[in-house]
């Protein structure tokens, strides 16, 4: 598969390890069935004598192949770096993530997610997720692909298992925690101090923060918690 935003030469080149191989696939079963040689007919084409299009020159070839594989890596990185495109999501919850991952990519943006839902173990579990951080440290692919749901755990923001009254707590690199009551939890955001009040009762989650409330028939309880940072990129 020739990767889309090459031109045809430079595409032709990454296709190829050898400059022996760049030459063979620019024979065709025509000159072969007159020449009878591969070899000669390799000749040919890097003399310029068969072959379509322009040729690249032997002493030109490797450096062009490593511009090919520069730019064949930089166009998967950009295709890789969202794990949201190209995806077809049924899930409104799953959509919200995808219309926020890059903004919390790129700092923009720092997401609390709040989920309240069942383990493998069918407890009750709830707690809220530094999205951000999920999203540097963990492959989204299977999530936005629902082979797996995203469940809250011991090492994020908070986690609270219901049935064992278990409460864990843990600052994560873009917020602090401010209190780790489950009643009333507070993060303080790293890069500009402000708080964001996850309380579901206040009238408000702070200044530069906003709480979406959702559903989903795939989890029990769902809200986000946008703050925006005001990063200057």
């Amino acid at each position: 598969m020739i990767s889309a935003g090459m031109d045809d030469s430079t595409a032709a080149i990454a296709a190829h390890s050898t400059y022996d191989e760049y030459l063979s696939s620019q024979v065709t079963p025509l000159d072969l069935s007159y020449l009878e040689d591969e070899d000669i007919a390799r000749q040919l084409v890097e003399l310029g004598y068969r072959g379509a299009g322009d040729i690249v020159k032997r002493e030109d070839f490797e450096s062009r192949k490593k511009f090919a594989n520069l730019t064949r890596d930089s166009i998967r990185a950009q295709k890789k770096s969202l794990f949201s495109v190209g995806k077809v999501f049924t899930d409104p919850f799953l959509l919200c993530l995808a219309e926020r991952e890059e903004a919390n990519r790129n700092g923009k943006l720092c997401t609390v997610i709040f989920i309240r839902d069942k383990n493998s173990k069918n407890q009750e579990i709830s707690g809220y997720i530094d999205y951000a951080h999920r999203l540097a440290n963990e492959d989204f692919e299977q999530y936005f692909t629902q082979k797996k749901k995203i469940l809250p755990r011991p090492s994020d923001l908070s986690y609270f298992n219901w049935e064992s009254q278990i409460v864990y707590g843990k600052s994560s690199p873009n917020y602090e925690i401010v209190s780790t009551d489950v009643t009333s939890l507070f993060f303080r955001n790293r890069l500009d101090r402000k708080i964001l009040d996850v309380d579901p009762r206040s009238a408000s989650p702070g200044d530069s923060s906003v709480r979406t409330v959702m559903t989903s028939s795939n989890y029990i309880q769902l809200a986000l918690y946008d703050h925006i940072t005001r990063r200057r990129l």
